[in-house]
């Protein structure tokens, strides 16, 4: 019935509060007093933002679970995987986690479409979707750039303004370099840049595995690591392991030192490698750019939202045969190609298929949904649906 915010950021009141003991009455108390309102035990939800910056406010979740039940509290924090790999006490066994990534190419459907197209998907209404496939299809071109941060769906849903999203986007990307040197060890800001800086150009070539040498010459993989580590700890980027097989679980097949690197939405990654708006005109050609790498960035992205779904990518020990994704849903492995058009040529998935015989194959592709003896053919804005699809195999 009511909420209470609390932005923990610069927040010296709040700070001197937690850092006393943690009884729960006298930390009711004394946000009651900060912000001049009465929290109703049941009926107040309690929201503490920027978290991570008060620990000893993470600490107290313990105290709220055990001993006042009765409130209600969310936490939040955008770079709260950092401080929880950095040893902050956190109450384990006492808070459900629950992650937040941009919104899915589904959401921003609901939000700038209607939500009975989203409904189609959710449905798997295949004919009834590939009656208004343009409507889909010119859908997802928007998405590929204003991408899926809340603000810049919001603002397109409301102006239909791509320079404007082009503006908020910069401004994200804008406080991300911000919170580099704000947040992360000095030491490594550098080399955090550097890898960020270089991602554009890893995904643009034919050969997605993350190469050190391009963030700078004679650049070694010890040098670099931790850089890595902090950006995914922090959400900004996504690491999809190479496996070498195909059994369950993959993780037991991931080769530690093979990668590519994804950032968290499409729409940041175009603003980054300068997509220009006029390609949304040119009908297909915008899938193809960059050697496909925002079909492949949106296809990663779409993959991550989906809870407990593995999510690799498989070369042979050659190089020869590349399939784009290998997803785990606990059951079984199954490939997924991404096709930047409508081409449905699939040499690698074949070889892949023939070597290792998953139950299912998937070819996700600006093609319409089709589904043969051994593969599904699944349209690129439809692959939110992927679990449900190899889930009734």
């Amino acid at each position: 019935k009511d909420m209470v915010y609390i932005n923990f950021d610069s927040n010296s009141r709040m700070a001197d509060l937690f850092e006393s003991d943690l009884n729960t009455d006298r930390l009711i108390m004394g946000i009651e007093l900060y912000v001049g309102r009465k929290i109703v035990p049941d009926n107040t939800l309690l929201i503490f933002d920027e978290v991570q910056e008060v620990p000893r406010a993470l600490s107290s979740l313990k105290y709220f679970y055990e001993d006042a039940p009765q409130y209600h509290i969310v936490c939040a924090g955008s770079l709260l995987g950092i401080a929880l790999h950095e040893g902050t006490s956190f109450p384990v066994g006492k808070v459900d986690f629950l992650s937040l990534y941009p919104l899915s190419f589904k959401e921003f459907l609901t939000a700038v479409v209607g939500e009975q197209f989203a409904g189609l998907l959710d449905n798997q209404d295949y004919a009834m979707i590939t009656s208004f496939r343009q409507i889909f299809a010119d859908a997802l071109r928007q998405y590929f750039y204003v991408g899926g941060m809340p603000e810049a769906v919001q603002n397109f849903a409301q102006e239909k303004d791509f320079n404007e999203v082009r503006k908020i986007q910069k401004r994200i990307l804008a406080a991300y370099e911000q919170d580099f040197s704000k947040h992360a060890p000095i030491e490594i800001v550098p080399r955090i840049r550097m890898i960020w800086d270089s991602i554009p150009s890893q995904l643009a070539r034919e050969n997605k595995k993350f190469v050190y040498g391009l963030v700078r010459e004679g650049a070694r993989a010890k040098d670099y690591e931790t850089a890595i580590m902090w950006l995914c700890d922090c959400g900004l980027v996504h690491r999809v392991g190479r496996v070498k097989g195909a059994g369950i679980p993959l993780k037991a097949y991931e080769d530690l030192k093979a990668f590519k690197l994804f950032v968290v939405d499409v729409g940041l990654l175009g603003c980054m490698a300068g997509l220009r708006q006029g390609t949304l005109l040119d009908g297909n050609d915008l899938f193809t750019e960059f050697k496909g790498a925002l079909t492949e960035q949106y296809v990663c992205q779409q993959l991550k939202t989906i809870e407990d779904l593995g999510v690799y990518y498989y070369t042979n020990d050659r190089g020869s045969c590349e399939v784009d994704f290998i997803i785990d849903n606990g059951e079984t492995a199954v490939p997924v190609e991404v096709k930047a058009e409508v081409n449905l040529k699939a040499k690698s998935l074949k070889t892949f298929r023939d070597r290792f015989h998953p139950v299912i194959s998937v070819r996700t592709s600006m093609a319409d949904y089709k589904k043969e003896d051994w593969l599904i053919n699944l349209p690129l804005y439809a692959i939110e649906e992927i679990y449900e699809c190899i889930r009734k195999i």
